[in-house]
């Protein structure tokens, strides 16, 4: 399995939440959000940051630098009812696609 450019993941081995910011052959290279030293792990050390990761490392979708994400969080909070529900999918379906996993050669 491959992740995105600025997917978020944990390493496992020490469970620290980093941010992808390239791929090699045989590792990954992540870094911790918002910047830092860069290290590489083999993509068996990773799983994807889940909702519950993110929020507890302070990380919101607006964080990403994703402009898309910005539009689509304000979007959910203003709507209500039925709306909002769609909106949250929608933003759900994003941030997935867009900053989550993707299967071996797709990107």
């Amino acid at each position: 399995m491959t992740y995105r450019i600025g997917a978020y993941v944990v390493d496992t081995r020490d469970d620290r939440i980093a941010q992808v910011v390239g791929e090699g052959e045989t590792l990954v290279a992540v870094r911790q959000p918002g910047g830092g030293s860069v290290w590489e792990v083999p993509p068996s050390a990773l799983r994807l940051a889940t909702r519950e990761d993110r929020n507890a490392a302070g990380l919101r979708p607006y964080l990403s630098g994703c402009a898309e994400c910005v539009e689509l969080e304000d979007a959910q909070m203003r709507a209500v009812g039925e709306d909002r529900a769609r909106a949250a999918a929608t933003a759900r379906t994003h941030w997935i696609v867009t900053h989550g996993v993707v299967t071996e050669g797709r990107r």
